[in-house]
Parts: C-alpha cells; structure tokens; sequence
C-alpha cells in the first residue's frame, strides 16, 4: 500500500500540497498508479493519479470510512529533552507502536523551553504513514506541568519517576490489574533531571499512582519508547 496524507471531505479527496511534491519530485511516480490517501481520522481512499501541470490529484475509486481505531489508547506526557532528536526519535517510534495521544511537558527541571511543534506533528505523519496508520496520535503543545495535571483522571494516570524511596508499582504488575481494562490512560515521564519532589508530591495528594520501568535509570526517550512499547504489546 503506496499511503498518503490528505484531506477527506464526502466523496472529494485533496492530496496535502506537500505530499505533491513529494509524489512529483521524489518518487517521480506517473498518472494512472494506484495510491491510497488518509485524513489521519479513520477515512481512507483509494484512487489513481492524476497530473495536471504540478498538480496531483486522486480519480477517486473508493472511499472507507470510520476505520477502527487502536483499542487501547495510550496518551504519554513527556518532557522535551535538551537535545531535540531524542524526543523526536520518540515520537516516531511511540507514533508507530501505535500511541494515541502526546503532550510535551513543562515541568519544573525541564531544561529545554521551546519546542516546534509542527515539525514534531510532520515526524509523526511521516511514522503514521510508514506504519500504515489511518488514525494519526494527537499531538499537543508544549503545556505547563500545573496546566496539564488540571484535567488528569487519577484513576487512569499514572507517572513514570526514579526515586526509589517511594513506593512504585512495577509496570508487568500494572498490566495485571483493572487498569488494563480501562479504554484510555495517560503516563507522565519527566525530564532528564526528573521531575521535582514538589511535583511528584503533588501527583502522589492526586491519587496518580508511580510505576517502575525496571531497575534500569532509562532515559527520557527510552522511558517514553519503552512505555509505548509495553502497551503495544498488550493490544490485542
């Protein structure tokens, strides 16, 4: 399956302005091949190319709607790390195990202070794209640590920190209980200097449960692929 990224709207189907250029200039493909075109929100297309000049267009065939999403959805919120490839090589890798939902975080020893975000939302369209993906993971703006902790369920939220000297769930354990049941839980993973005791005490007085990733001290971004990790192999 040859996948692009585009807009569905009823029965018209726009190709992405960039996704032409990559069609006409890169793959140089040719009129009449078969591709099929996603909005990212469960709609795909099916169709032959049309050139017109530099512009491409899809003879549409057939259209599929509401495609059936990931029963587990997994939202991260993790914390940008200083060198910005790391986060990067996350969010490919979580986008393409399948996370639903991302949220770079700002907490209170997050060093780096601006991210962008559109260039981060492109990386994941590219891995959905790679991984054929119809449903693309949300990704949201960097967002203040006492912003986001505002509209968590306790219930469902849990955070991934290194003190050893609080009690931890260990995640094989997390998989066992009623949680894994739930449609949608969220998991917070703190920067390269953790997240403050302030902070951690703070998500404790929530009801945010801690989890231990193993007793390896993993890195930002490993934290955030290996969770990505777990809960794609607990899909089904």
């Amino acid at each position: 399956m040859k996948l692009f990224y585009g807009e569905i709207t009823g029965d018209r189907v726009h190709i992405d302005n960039e996704e032409q250029t990559h069609i006409v200039k890169v793959l140089r493909m040719r009129s009449g091949e078969e591709i099929f075109v996603t909005d990212g929100k469960g709609n795909l297309a099916k169709g032959n190319l049309v050139f017109e000049g530099k512009k491409v267009s899809l003879e549409v065939q057939e259209i599929t709607k509401n495609l059936p999403d990931f029963s587990r959805q997994l939202h991260i919120a993790i914390a940008p790390t200083k060198n910005i490839d790391r986060i990067e090589f996350f969010v490919e890798k979580a986008t393409e195990m399948g996370i639903s939902e991302i949220t770079l975080l700002q907490t209170e020893q997050t060093e780096r202070k601006n991210v962008n975000i559109e260039k981060i939302r492109k990386q994941s369209v590219g891995a959905s794209k790679q991984s054929l993906r119809t449903h693309f993971p949300i990704i949201n703006e960097l967002t203040k640590f006492s912003d986001f902790i505002k509209e968590i369920n306790p219930k469902t939220t849990f955070v991934a920190h290194c003190n050893e000297n609080l009690e931890r769930i260990d995640l094989n354990l997390l998989s066992q209980t009623k949680q894994d049941q739930q449609q949608k839980i969220t998991f917070l993973i703190g920067p390269e200097g953790d997240f403050s005791d302030k902070e951690i005490q703070i998500l404790a007085e929530k009801g945010v449960k801690a989890v231990s990733l193993g007793k390896q001290r993993l890195r930002t971004e490993t934290a955030g692929v290996f969770v990505a990790a777990w809960n794609y192999g607990l899909m089904r």
